[in-house]
């Protein structure tokens, strides 16, 4: 407890891996437990069809939002020569924020949408748009390996952020409002404690003057670093889009084919996958900046040490959603939503994914540390297309189970792809360990 204490005292001190873990694996909970309970809130609440607004403003603004990302905070937490400032990515992120809220409003204005469906997504545009802001800030948390901040944050947002929802929806019995009430939240974390903090890491060992000492979190308006850096992360943005597509293609295809009623039980079903991710992010974040610290310095035993214990826990989350799903899989669908969201089949098969998803998750972490950037894109290329291709055929004549076996078919390529490639990430750090010194022997896991 003392060297917490000293920890939180400095805040450009890091933190151990494993108090990183337990605070990501706290404030990870906690915010799924939060979303997990918005699903719940709109089932128990209103009906399928309200849950399927909800799925379906998610399913049309969160990739947008995914690919304007460009996953800068993984990038900037595993950037371990400091090769662009903080500032750098602020304003790269801000850009493509703006660029995204404006993308998103011209889908709407060009899709045929009712006047309800609108609303919803556009309020969850403006959501994506406060959590990208804070995503920034998170990046420097993690980079100075100070995920008790990212934690805390998520633990206070999360639980605001159902109440905003709970609220919103209740008074008015609308998703929109339901949504707002949950921008709202973000907001007011984002204004309290995120911008709050990054202001206090950026100022250490200078006086505090006011509520926010000294140095405030500004972009730096280069234009010629922001291009490098766009060109960097681009292939990742789009690697992201495509991963959040992956999971919502299978929607679009319900929605067209079914409704936004058997949308919403899908919904429903698929939202205990994020179950898993608690942990698995847990890990890659707090481990992924040393992962790049050790490939960086070609410190090969430790860093295939540390890659083998992340796969291994990956393996066993994956193993025992499925056996949860297969012996109470009926029992749990029906407390948590209801008799009409039973079906234990889909919920197996969804889970069967949801572990293969998770290791390819853990491989990409592994070669995102060591900076395995532009094969990214190809691998996803692939599982996206694989999972438009099998949902077409699946979905039409086998509704629910055929968009399970999708994204089954799917993750299986993505998983076989990132493996493929964190295993010559492996190869290739061994070889340069190797070359730099001929006459020790390395072992390697």
């Amino acid at each position: 407890m003392k060297s917490l204490n000293k920890a939180e005292r400095n805040p450009h001190k890091a933190l151990s891996l494993r108090a990183n873990f337990s605070w990501t694996f706290i404030g990870n909970t906690v915010n799924a437990i939060s979303w997990f309970g918005m699903t719940i809130v709109l089932a128990k609440l209103g009906s399928p069809e309200h849950v399927g607004q909800f799925a379906l403003g998610l399913a049309i603004a969160a990739p947008v939002f995914m690919f304007a990302s460009l996953r800068l905070r993984e990038v900037q937490a595993t950037d371990a020569k400091q090769e662009y400032l903080f500032a750098d990515y602020f304003a790269l992120r801000i850009v493509t924020t703006v660029l995204a809220l404006i993308v998103v409003t011209g889908i709407v204005l060009v899709a045929d949408f009712q006047s309800e469906m609108v609303l919803v997504i556009l309020a969850t545009a403006l959501s994506k748009s406060i959590e990208s802001i804070s995503d920034a800030l998170y990046g420097m948390f993690m980079q100075y390996e100070r995920l008790d901040r990212v934690a805390k944050s998520m633990m206070m947002k999360g639980p605001l952020s159902l109440f905003g929802l709970a609220a919103g929806f209740h008074f008015t019995g609308s998703v929109f409002w339901g949504v707002i009430g949950l921008a709202t939240a973000r907001l007011l974390i984002l204004l309290s404690y995120d911008f709050l903090n990054a202001s206090l890491i950026m100022n250490t060992g200078a006086k505090p003057t006011g509520l926010f000492p000294g140095k405030f979190p500004r972009p730096r308006w280069n234009a010629t670093i922001l291009i490098r850096l766009a060109r960097l992360t681009i292939p990742l943005g789009f690697v992201t889009m495509l991963i959040s597509y992956n999971m919502n293609i299978p929607r679009y295809f319900i929605d067209s084919h079914m409704g936004a009623y058997y949308l919403g039980i899908f919904a429903a079903i698929a939202s205990f996958q994020k179950a898993g991710p608690t942990v698995i992010q847990a890990l890659v974040r707090s481990a992924s900046p040393r992962m790049a610290k050790y490939y960086s310095v070609n410190n090969s035993r430790a860093f295939n040490r540390l890659a083998f214990k992340m796969l291994g826990i990956t393996s066993i989350m994956g193993i025992a959603g499925v056996l949860v799903a297969i012996v109470l899989g009926r029992q749990i669908l029906t407390l948590f939503y209801g008799p009409e969201y039973a079906l234990p089949v889909v919920f197996g098969l969804v889970m069967v994914a949801a572990g293969i998803n998770y290791i390819a998750t853990m491989f990409l972490s592994i070669i995102t540390s060591a900076r395995y950037f532009k094969i990214q894109l190809p691998l996803h290329l692939l599982t996206t297309g694989t999972i438009a291709l099998f949902s077409f055929f699946l979905i039409p004549p086998y509704g629910l189970l055929g968009a399970a076996v999708a994204l089954i078919i799917g993750d299986l390529v993505r998983a076989g792809g990132t493996m493929a490639a964190a295993w010559h990430a492996k190869r290739s750090l061994r070889n340069r360990v190797i070359i730099s010194k001929p006459h020790v022997s390395v072992e390697t896991l």
